[in-house]
């Protein structure tokens, strides 16, 4: 079974500029562009919810949403991230609605009373990120 999450970020973080190859770069906590994503997700307050979109907005990356969803997934487990916050476009949860990761993720957000129908957060409770 090979690699660990972190060797496989570090061949494949990130895709440059409109080139389609990755190009390798140092580990992914060494990372600018990973730690400014992660330090916004740290500040999502605890009852909101915010999308991947906003997120890499939010850290200086627009149009990145799905680097914000490689860092979330490559992510060190002992780093307490509160990745349940980030949802997808519309605030809707998007893992498959039968994986445990679905179930997790709603029973988290649920947890710190953002209410989850259908898969979606209500907009209330969707935060307005400020950029860096």
């Amino acid at each position: 079974m090979g690699r660990s999450r972190k060797a496989i970020a570090e061949l494949f973080l990130p895709f440059v500029g409109k080139s389609r190859r990755p190009r390798r770069v140092g580990p992914v906590d060494e990372n600018p562009a990973i730690q400014a994503i992660w330090d916004v997700v740290c500040a999502i307050p605890r009852g909101q919810v915010s999308t991947y979109g906003a997120v890499a907005r939010a850290a200086g990356l627009p149009g990145r949403a799905r680097l914000a969803g490689f860092a979330l997934k490559v992510a060190p487990k002992e780093s307490d991230l509160p990745w349940h916050r980030v949802l997808g476009a519309g605030g809707r949860i998007v893992f498959p609605t039968v994986s445990s990761s679905y179930r997790e993720q709603a029973k988290r957000l649920r947890a710190e009373g953002v209410i989850v129908k259908n898969g979606r957060a209500g907009r209330a409770f969707i935060a307005d990120l400020e950029q860096n």
